[in-house]
């Protein structure tokens, strides 16, 4: 769901935003695929698609982290795998949001930036509830993603969902198309109402440790 700013087609200056597609057959895709066509060419927007760069999922750390830096918003463009995220896009969060970059008592690189997660689910609206066969809302399977964000210092925003995608007409593929295109037009003015994320810190003694004992 979009904030109202978005719904109405508001229009600002145009942001850096990052968009970090994660689908391993992007090919044939219908909802990821049509997502992307509909982004394409807006101003101040970039795109990284990971199975394409890192097909032997051997990630380059530096590269991801400086593509972040320059970014103010960050879109993670996926469908749903087993109630989360592709492997390789974990992975990424693995390697590339690490301590002395993104979370810890000198990482800062995000603070102060947007996550906006884009996704679709197999399921339908109502599989994800008490009385579906997922036994829980949505949003259960989501706060991995808002915790993420507030660990890194970055504002969780209204996630956009399309349920039952494998099954979705043409028609509301599109919708949500479109629902990507007008947040992403709108930012940085969408949202603004949101709630600024914790400042969280991880205390150092709770951190992984390698076998030399110095902190991840």
């Amino acid at each position: 769901m979009l904030c109202d700013a978005a719904k109405s087609g508001a229009m600002s200056a145009p942001s850096s935003i990052l968009i970090l597609v994660a689908h391993p057959d992007l090919a044939h895709s219908r909802v990821t695929r049509a997502m992307l066509s509909a982004a394409h060419g807006l101003p101040d927007v970039r795109v990284r698609d990971l199975y394409a760069l890192y097909p032997d999922y051997s990630i380059d750390t530096h590269a991801e982290q400086e593509a972040l830096r320059d970014a103010e918003m960050l879109v993670w463009l996926h469908p749903m795998h087993w109630y989360g995220m592709p492997a390789l896009m974990k992975l990424w969060v693995d390697e590339v949001l690490s301590v002395g970059f993104a979370y810890g008592q000198t990482g800062h690189a995000l603070h102060g930036k947007d996550l906006w997660l884009v996704t679709s689910a197999g399921g339908s609206e109502h599989s994800y509830s008490a009385e579906g066969y997922n036994r829980h809302p949505v949003g259960d399977f989501l706060l991995p993603y808002a915790q993420t964000a507030a660990l890194c210092g970055m504002r969780f925003l209204p996630p956009l969902i399309l349920h039952g995608a494998q099954k979705a007409a043409a028609e509301q593929v599109q919708a949500h198309a479109q629902a990507f295109v007008e947040g992403l037009r709108a930012l940085p003015e969408w949202c603004e109402h949101q709630p600024e994320p914790p400042q969280e810190t991880v205390p150092d003694d709770e951190r992984p440790v390698r076998e030399e004992g110095a902190p991840v």
